[in-house]
C-alpha cells in the first residue's frame, strides 16, 4: 500500500512529458548514439584539451567519447578478456584506451558501481520508476526535491522505455550529464560551473 503523498508523487512524475533539459545544458548530438550490448559506463579526462570523455563498455568492446563533441576518440573491438569486463576488478574498473591507455576508468553499469548523482554547484540527478520496469531520468535545480511541476525547478530529461537503464549520471568535474541504457548513450554537456552568489 503506498501513501497518498506517494500517489501524489508518481501521479506526477507520470504526467510529465520528456523534455529538453535546461540551460545551461545542451545535447551532445541530436539523437541517442547506438551502441548495441552496453554494459556500462565510465568518464575520464583527455590529457590534451581537458574534455570529459566517456568510456563505454559493450559486448561487442570498449569505446571512448569526447563528452563536449560526441566525436569517438578510440574504439578497441577485441580487448584482453581478463579485463574486459569491469567485474574482473575489485574496483569496477576496466583499463582505458587512446589518451587514456594505462588510467584504469571506474564502469558503472550492469555490474554495479554508480555516477556522480550530484554536482558542486547543485544539480541532482535521481531515476525514478513510477511505471516499473521503465525509468525516468530526472534532471533538478531544486536538490531533488521535485516540487510543482516538470519544467519549473525539475526536467524529466529521459525516459527508458525500450532498453534496459545501465546507469545515469555526472562527470566528476560536473560539466556532463550521460545516460547509458543497454542500447544507447544519450550526453549532455555545459561550458562551466556556476555558483549563486
Amino acid at each position: 500500500m503506498i501513501t497518498e503523498y506517494q500517489q501524489r508523487l508518481r501521479e506526477r512524475y507520470i504526467a510529465a512529458t520528456v523534455m529538453p533539459a535546461p540551460e545551461p545544458w545542451q545535447p551532445v548530438l541530436d539523437h541517442r548514439t547506438p551502441i548495441g550490448g552496453l554494459l556500462g559506463i565510465g568518464f575520464a579526462v583527455h590529457p590534451d584539451n581537458g574534455h570529459d570523455l566517456v568510456m563505454v563498455v559493450s559486448s561487442a568492446g570498449h569505446g571512448l567519447f569526447d563528452a563536449v563533441t560526441g566525436e569517438k576518440v578510440a574504439r578497441d573491438r577485441d580487448p584482453d578478456p581478463d579485463t574486459s569486463t569491469p567485474d574482473a576488478s575489485p574496483e569496477l574498473s576496466c583499463p582505458g584506451l587512446g589518451p587514456i591507455e594505462g588510467t584504469p576508468v571506474r564502469i558503472a553499469g550492469l555490474f554495479g558501481g554508480g555516477l556522480h548523482s550530484t554536482t558542486p554547484d547543485g544539480w541532482t540527478l535521481d531515476v525514478v520508476s513510477p511505471e516499473w520496469p521503465h525509468d525516468r531520468v530526472v534532471l533538478s535545480a531544486d536538490g531533488g526535491s521535485h516540487e510543482g511541476p516538470a519544467g519549473g525547478t525539475w526536467w524529466h530529461v529521459f525516459h527508458s522505455e525500450y532498453s534496459e537503464l545501465r546507469a545515469a549520471g555526472f562527470s566528476p568535474s560536473g560539466l556532463t550529464l550521460a545516460v547509458a541504457t543497454s542500447s544507447d548513450l544519450t550526453l549532455w554537456t555545459r561550458p562551466e560551473l556556476h555558483f549563486d552568489d
